[in-house]
């Protein structure tokens, strides 16, 4: 990004906020903060923010929970009417921490990396993994033109990572291109992010306007009958992908 789209001069950078905080929560200092691409860095100035894990505790380094645990000036004071559902959104979860629903992870040097909604981070053996850096891993595999991820119930690792690639014209679906593809999420982001199976499919269940429906792939992997279908652009797709996974080989 900043080689292509800023044209080596305009520094790309991440952030974390919402409209709830008002400003920027995590981000970069111009001229002060060395930047990690994909990374947003550090809170800002006065913003104090911790991660924790499923109790509550604070996680020094590694994956958990993204908290705001002192007040800031551009905060939400409350809903409108129901100060309620504002207490219960953002402040039940876990008692005295601001709370809004994301995952996120330290890195040794201390940057936060944001995982994205906790209901899009996986839980393998205990490592929290984001299905958007697995599939950004899928589609960086030269054959991969895209690629949807879900975390399926697991008795051994408690969820299993679970991929849905679409391939390149000129490639053709095989076992050693799908062994290929899961020892390449392996090589890019270890080998506790490596799918237990990559399913070859020729499209991905997405509604008319283009979103990928990952509850009905969730379906699918835990052989689940298929949730409701009526907003799909094509109802067929699912069965196809149906057919794909129940051949597809899994790792022992």
């Amino acid at each position: 990004y900043f080689n292509v789209i800023g044209n080596e001069q305009c520094p790309i950078v991440d952030t974390w906020w919402q409209t709830e905080t008002g400003g920027h929560m995590i981000t970069p200092m111009p001229g002060v903060t060395t930047t990690k691409p994909g990374s947003a860095t550090h809170a800002i100035p006065g913003v104090v923010i911790e991660v924790v894990d499923d109790q509550g505790n604070k996680v020094e380094k590694g994956g958990g929970y993204l908290t705001i645990t002192e007040p800031w000036p551009s905060m939400l004071r409350g809903i409108w009417g129901d100060p309620d559902r504002y207490k219960e959104t953002y402040w039940s979860e876990y008692p005295g921490r601001y709370f809004a629903g994301d995952g996120a992870k330290i890195d040794d040097d201390g940057y936060l990396w944001l995982l994205g909604r906790v209901d899009d981070v996986m839980n393998v053996s205990g490592h929290r993994i984001s299905t958007t850096e697995v599939e950004s891993a899928l589609v960086d595999h030269p054959a991969v033109a895209e690629a949807a991820v879900v975390g399926a119930t697991d008795e051994t690792t408690g969820q299993a990572i679970v991929g849905y690639c679409i391939l390149r014209g000129g490639n053709e679906p095989s076992d050693g291109l799908r062994e290929e593809i899961r020892q390449h999420v392996s090589t890019k982001l270890g080998a506790i992010a490596r799918p237990k199976a990559v399913v070859l499919v020729p499209d991905l269940p997405k509604t008319r306007s283009g979103k990928i429906m990952r509850r009905l792939l969730r379906d699918v992997a835990e052989g689940r009958k298929l949730g409701d279908t009526t907003t799909l652009a094509d109802a067929s797709v699912v069965d196809e992908i149906r057919d794909r996974a129940d051949q597809a080989p899994q790792e022992d």
